[in-house]
């Protein structure tokens, strides 16, 4: 099953595609989508719903994970990281692939052991899971961690939902 893994963030978005056969897991690509700076929100979130697209449409996940944001000190900060977080999520949706949210420190923990790991163990733990990875930015790498996240997570939700509905 091929997953997709998105580190929202309104001037660079980090995806990252892992393909999950049972537990086995192998890196397919990774990238970032950049918006200007410059640009009027509306076009950098364009930009960024635009991009997921396209990613969707060139790997066809069958199940997509975002990365919960946290709040900024500053609130205008986080306004705005939540529109790029909904566009992001927004895409995958309208592609009726369904999407799964993690913390931040859940990522962590289960791609480093640990939930407050820096982006350079996240990076190097995403290159050892998976080898060949190109992990082309700290954001491609840390997408590609909730992919991995995501996988093992939802490994243990079909173990549970199936001895769920095995006792019924």
């Amino acid at each position: 099953m091929r997953l997709l893994g998105l580190d929202p963030g309104l001037r660079h978005t980090g995806w990252g595609i892992v393909e999950a056969q049972g537990n086995r897991l192998s890196y397919v690509a990774d990238g970032v989508i950049d918006s200007d700076s410059k640009a009027p929100l509306a076009e950098r979130l364009v930009t960024l719903f635009e991009g997921v697209n396209a990613v969707i449409a060139a790997y066809a996940p069958a199940e997509a994970a975002v990365e919960e944001t946290f709040s900024n000190v500053n609130a205008a900060s986080t306004l705005k990281l939540g529109q790029a977080r909904g566009v992001v999520m927004l895409a995958p949706a309208l592609a009726r692939l369904a999407v799964a949210e993690y913390a931040a420190t859940l990522v962590k923990k289960s791609v480093v052991g640990t939930g407050h790991a820096d982006k350079a163990q996240i990076a190097h733990m995403v290159r050892v899971l998976l080898p060949g990875c190109l992990a082309k930015s700290p954001d491609a790498a840390d997408a590609l961690a909730v992919a991995i996240c995501h996988a093992h997570h939802r490994q243990t939700r079909n173990v549970i939902a199936k001895a769920v509905g095995d006792s019924r």
